[in-house]
Parts: C-alpha cells; sequence; structure tokens
C-alpha cells in the first residue's frame, strides 16, 4: 500500500492572524494605559543600567566579533556601544533582565514583558536612522510605548492559559513571539508578513527551562530574554527580506508546535488583544526577587526587628506560599552562583530576616559567604497555602502571597506575617510610582553622573515631552560618551 503526505497548504492558523491583525490595528490606548507604558519602559532602562555594575553582565555586551564598527547603529544604554540591531537587542535585553528586576506578570505560564524592550529599542533606533538617511522624520518615544503595550498584550495573553513550563519550556519563548510580531510591523512589513514571521518565531520551538531549577540553575536565565530579542529582530529582518512563511507552524498534525511540543493541546488566546496586560503589569518595586518570592521577603523584612537578636534562639521557619513558588524556587542544597540565590525562596527569606534589606549584591558570592544564611535555610518548612494557590489564578484578585513565621526554643514566636500583594501589584499602584521614580534615580547613578542622571531623570518625569522625544535623540541621551564608559 502507497502511503503519501496530501500536499495541499491550508490557510494560517488562527492565532497567527490574530496576532497580526492585533499590531497592524491595535486600538488607540488610553492616558492611563501610556502612563504605565512610560513608568514600564523606563523602569525596564533603569534596571538595564543596574546591571552594568556586575562583570558576569558586561562581558557578554558589546560587537559580535571585536572591532567591527556599523554605520547605522543602536545605542546601548548606559554604555558607549554602538551595534548593528540584532546585537543591540540582546545587550539590551540582557541587561533589562540581568538583576530580576523588571515587572513581571503571572498567569499559567509567567515571564517578563519589559524584556520585548530589547527588540522594540533596537529596531525603534535602527529604523529612525535609516529614515533620517533618507530626511525623514524619526519615530518617537510614543511609538516605542505603541510597541511595547503590543508585545506585553501578545505575550501576556498567551500566559494566560497556556502553560508552557509544564512541558518545560522557558517563557522567553513567549518574548520571542511577541517581539518578532512588533519588530516585523516596526520595520514596515505588512500582515502577511507579519504571519510568516510569527510562524517562524514559533517553530524555533521553545528553550529548555534546565537552567532556571536545581541542579543546573545558572546565568543563562539572566541573558535568555536577550536571545529571544535578537533572535525576534534577526526573523523580521529575514521575512522583509522575502522569506517565507509557514502557515499551520502551530496547528499542523505530528510535525507542528502543539503536537511536537505542547502535547498535542492548542495554543489559545484567552481574551481578546487590547491592553490589558500593560494595564496590569506587576512592577519590581522593592527587592531584585524571582516575583514569586516579592511578598516572601517583604514579610521576612517585616519580622527583621524582632528576630534580629535572637537569632541562635530560633527552633524554625515556617513559610506558607503558593503552588508555583514552591514549584520553581523552593530548594535545599548547596547554592552555587547568584542565579542560584535569587531563585530560592528560602535565601530570600534568611536575607530578610537576617539584614532586614534585600538588594542586588545580597546574592553575590560575598554576601553569600555568611555562615549564618545557610544556618537560616536549614530551619525552613515550606508549605503551600491552598487559598493563596487559587487566589494567585484568580483573576479578580492574582495575587502572590506568602507569609512568614519564626517560632522560638522556648515555644514562642512571632506573628504570622503575610503579604498578599506586592508593592508593584495594581492594587498597590499609587504606593508603587514614588518609590518607581526612587528606584529610577537610584539605578541611574550607578552609572551615570549626577547632572546627566538628572537630564535624563526630568525627561523620563515630563510625559508629553517624553513621548514626543526623537528616539535617536532618547537613545544618545542614554548613552555615555566614549571616555566614559
Amino acid at each position: 500500500m502507497t502511503v503519501a503526505d496530501l500536499n495541499l497548504q491550508p490557510p494560517p492558523d488562527r492565532l497567527l492572524l490574530e496576532v497580526a491583525d492585533y499590531v497592524m490595528q491595535a486600538p488607540e490606548p488610553s492616558d492611563l494605559t501610556y502612563q504605565t507604558a512610560r513608568l514600564a519602559l523606563l523602569d525596564a532602562l533603569g534596571c538595564g543600567v543596574l546591571a552594568l555594575s556586575f562583570a558576569e553582565c558586561t562581558k557578554l555586551l558589546g560587537p559580535s566579533v571585536p572591532g567591527v564598527s556599523v554605520t547605522v547603529g543602536v545605542h546601548v544604554p548606559g554604555t558607549d556601544y554602538v551595534l548593528e540591531p540584532i546585537k543591540a537587542a540582546f545587550d539590551i535585553g540582557a541587561t533589562i533582565r540581568w538583576l530580576d528586576y523588571n515587572d513581571t506578570w503571572l498567569a499559567a505560564e509567567w515571564g517578563h514583558p519589559s524584556d520585548n524592550f530589547g527588540a522594540i529599542l533596537a529596531v525603534a533606533e535602527y529604523v529612525s536612522r535609516l529614515r533620517m538617511t533618507r530626511g525623514d522624520a524619526p519615530l518617537r518615544v510614543q511609538h516605542v510605548l505603541d510597541a511595547g503595550i503590543q508585545a506585553y498584550e501578545i505575550q501576556g495573553v498567551l500566559a494566560l492559559a497556556n502553560s508552557f513550563n509544564r512541558v518545560g519550556l522557558d517563557h522567553v519563548l513567549l518574548v520571542r513571539v511577541a517581539s518578532t510580531a512588533v519588530a516585523t510591523r516596526m520595520l514596515g512589513g505588512s500582515q502577511g508578513q507579519v504571519v510568516d514571521a510569527v510562524s517562524n518565531a514559533w517553530l524555533d520551538g521553545g528553550s529548555l527551562r534546565t537552567y532556571r531549577h536545581a541542579p543546573n540553575t545558572g546565568s543563562r536565565k539572566s541573558w535568555a530574554a536577550g536571545d529571544a530579542t535578537s533572535r525576534a529582530v534577526r526573523l523580521a529582518l529575514l521575512t522583509l527580506l522575502g522569506e517565507m512563511g509557514y502557515p499551520t507552524a502551530l496547528s499542523a498534525p505530528r510535525w507542528g508546535f502543539h503536537d511536537t511540543l505542547f502535547g498535542g493541546l492548542p495554543v489559545v488566546l484567552a481574551r481578546p488583544l487590547d491592553s490589558y496586560v500593560m494595564d496590569h503589569i506587576l512592577f519590581k518595586v522593592s527587592y531584585p526577587a524571582e516575583f514569586h518570592a516579592q511578598t516572601a521577603a517583604e514579610a521576612a523584612i517585616r519580622l527583621h526587628p524582632l528576630v534580629r537578636d535572637r537569632l541562635e534562639d530560633i527552633e524554625r521557619i515556617e513559610i506558607f506560599t503558593q503552588e508555583s513558588a514552591s514549584r520553581i524556587i523552593s530548594k535545599v542544597g548547596p547554592l552555587y552562583n547568584p542565579a542560584d540565590r535569587d531563585h530560592c525562596l528560602q535565601y530570600i527569606v534568611a536575607v530578610g530576616l537576617l539584614l532586614g534589606m534585600l538588594t542586588a549584591e545580597s546574592y553575590e558570592d560575598a554576601a553569600a559567604a555568611d555562615p549564618r544564611l545557610d544556618w537560616l535555610r536549614e530551619r525552613m518548612l515550606v508549605t503551600e497555602e491552598p487559598r493563596y494557590s487559587a487566589e494567585y489564578l484568580d483573576p479578580d484578585k492574582r495575587s502572590i502571597a506568602n507569609a512568614v513565621q519564626v517560632w522560638f526554643r522556648d515555644g514562642s514566636h512571632t506573628e504570622r506575617a503575610e503579604v498578599e500583594y506586592p508593592i508593584g501589584h495594581r492594587r498597590r499602584r499609587s504606593e508603587a510610582i514614588p518609590l518607581l521614580r526612587e528606584k529610577l534615580e537610584h539605578n541611574l547613578l550607578s552609572r551615570f553622573p549626577h547632572e546627566h542622571a538628572n537630564q535624563i531623570l526630568d525627561l523620563a518625569l515630563d510625559h508629553d515631552r517624553l513621548l514626543s522625544t526623537p528616539v535617536p535623540a532618547f537613545m544618545e541621551l542614554l548613552s555615555l560618551p566614549t571616555s566614559a564608559a
């Protein structure tokens, strides 16, 4: 009997069409959405600037091949690098994500939508400089925010009902998909070209989450987003050269994404694409730590005054958390590097209890050498609290709750310090905004001279002026002269 495939090409998968239609004809954002997008962009850039204080990050930056220069290039904020857009997207994306301090989205899948700014800023400056060579006006920062709102929405809505982590795939897959869509549109692509480019993004599959989990947690988790954004720019540019797409990249029997990598389940959009994700984004305001541990850090720091003088009397420390945190960041045993530590719920709680603070430096080897941290970790018991898990997934709440309680040898104990919503949650947004400004100023001063940092901050706080600023001027302001880098 002869067996052969029927080679009739069907129409594109519905998901590809929905994403392409959205980026080509997205609804006009509200003023509040633009305000939130401005905060998101500036917070992401501040996180990227702060990351430049760490050599493990900066060693990855700069031209792919030493000595290569470009004539129409992209500035990497906080440095003197001017790079071609694919490598610039990697560098910007890697710095934004390096310290695990940028914003977060939590659902069936989690992730960090501001990762997409690596691709968006790289393409925005590249396109602007090409336009300027023709005598045309460059893009403005408002166009960056438009693309950011769209990328947030694509990544975040895909995360609502599709759990890639449960099949072992990393969430940066969604960064690649979202960035590919908006980058293709920004480069001048048509609706059909967006479909083609996004189909290729799905064909790339997904990187394994191995580098985020014991016993392999490592620094790749800090540059994985940069890798995803750079790949997105590459796929967009290939598509603009005329490279073909693959209409059933998701749904093709046996060979498509659904059957090959997603257990036969369809990838779905849980709600219409608008601005839901930007409007509800979670900012990391206080602590550079994996977001599921933000409220645990706050609870531990609240208890610090009650335990700092009784450390030797501690019998046990109980941590009550959501299912997601217990599954991905609860770990015992040695912690080998900063990436291992900032994804350890117990380590984060130990630092908060011991020191009453948590900074990016808390994860470095020098800080981790304090033997009291491991002593505290050995006395911890992590328990899933069913209510926290349920309200984590409740669309009307989306809490990220943790509680910490310390018990002493004499039978006494602290209060059960419970924090259900981190400061960056929408329910605490008014509390967060002034702290986001302080965070941005602190991060800028870690890299720029005071006068230069103030120039950036003055522009950042002037909403209308920022949105009307040409992208090349904005990127130049964020850069260092060669002698200062």
